[in-house]
This record gives structure tokens, C-alpha cells and sequence, in this order.
């Protein structure tokens, strides 16, 4: 079970994008991608057999997972995440702060 998953709020705590949040769109060994977080610029060529223009595009680059703490709605900060057993043998992420389950 991944600590990080795709549509986690999250906290971005270090790198040029320090202190910025948002949703989790894409998670891969690399790192994640979080929405409008580490934006760089890449300068494409044109490509007509894909109908994709050229120029210069703004996308989201992948910040590493050391790099982002999942967001605490009651803390109103990150935390980090740990894992608990439930009665029922399902496993769940939990905030170690405060305790509470992140899966509602």
C-alpha cells in the first residue's frame, strides 16, 4: 500500500515549489505530479500527424515523494502517514499526528 495516492491533497516541503498544494494527478516511480506544482517549460516541435502544435508548453514536472507530505484538513498542515489494522484485518493510512483514518 502506497503512502501517496493519485487524488491525495498533498504539501509540497521542499524544492522551488516549497509550500504549495494540490491534488496528486499522476504517481510513478519517478516521483508524483501534482497539479499546477513544479511547472517547467518544454519547447516542442510541431507534430501534424498528431494535430499538436508547436511552441513553447507549460506542464508538470514529477517531485520526488520525499519531497511532499499528505495535507491535514484538521491540522490545516502536512503530515506524515503511517498504517493501522483495523478489527477486520483491512488495512488503512492513518495521519500519526492526530491518528485518524485519511480514507473516509
Amino acid at each position: 500500500m502506497k503512502r501517496i495516492r493519485k487524488g491525495d491533497q498533498v504539501v509540497v516541503i521542499a524544492g522551488k515549489s516549497k509550500g504549495q498544494q494540490g491534488a496528486v494527478t499522476r504517481v510513478e516511480e519517478t516521483g508524483v505530479y501534482v497539479e499546477n506544482v513544479n511547472l517547467v517549460k518544454r519547447h516542442t516541435k510541431s507534430n501534424p500527424q498528431a494535430n499538436q502544435p508547436g511552441g513553447v508548453i507549460e506542464r508538470e514536472a514529477p517531485i520526488n515523494m520525499s519531497n511532499v507530505m499528505l495535507f491535514n484538513p484538521q491540522s490545516r498542515k502536512g503530515d506524515r502517514v503511517g498504517f493501522k489494522v483495523l478489527e477486520d484485518g483491512t488495512k488503512v493510512r492513518v495521519f500519526r499526528s492526530n491518528g485518524e483514518a485519511v480514507d473516509a
